[in-house]
């Protein structure tokens, strides 16, 4: 775009602080938490290649960047509802005692998984809409 879009010096202080969370082996951050629990499944070691390490090691590179065009395959869209599942009208207010789950709600194949999604694997977003939908409707009577 010719502009920048990144800050040099916010990048650079959030990478120190990455590196200084990786380095302590008492770290909350959640991320790193999840590495070392994944890297302890014995699976996870004989495949992985390389070992979490610190952005700022000098042994750690060569290091590349990789841009990323980020898209989805397709959706197919469905009634805009708010978070309790309530359909909502053009202007964003809900229309009075109509609900949507499932695919119709955008859930299901293309709104989640893609196109090429595997049968059942959209049911558990059909479930948890469903349930958000069964949740509203018993606390609007």
């Amino acid at each position: 775009t010719g502009e920048e879009l990144i800050d040099a010096g916010e990048l650079t202080r959030e990478i120190k602080a990455r590196d200084r969370e990786l380095a302590n082996p008492y770290t909350k951050d959640l991320q790193i938490t999840a590495i070392r629990g994944a890297r302890r499944y014995i699976p996870d070691r004989l495949s992985r290649v390389a070992k979490p390490h610190r952005l700022l090691d000098p042994g750690a590179g060569p290091l590349i960047a990789v841009r990323l065009w980020i898209l989805t395959r397709k959706t197919l869209g469905g009634l805009e509802t708010d978070l309790s599942a309530r359909v909502m009208k053009a202007d964003g207010e809900p229309l009075p005692g109509l609900y949507a789950a499932g695919e119709v709600a955008g859930f299901g194949g293309g709104g989640v998984h893609g196109y090429r999604s595997l049968e059942g694997t959209f049911l558990g977003g059909c479930l948890f809409s469903g349930r958000a939908a069964g949740r509203a409707v018993a606390q609007s009577l």
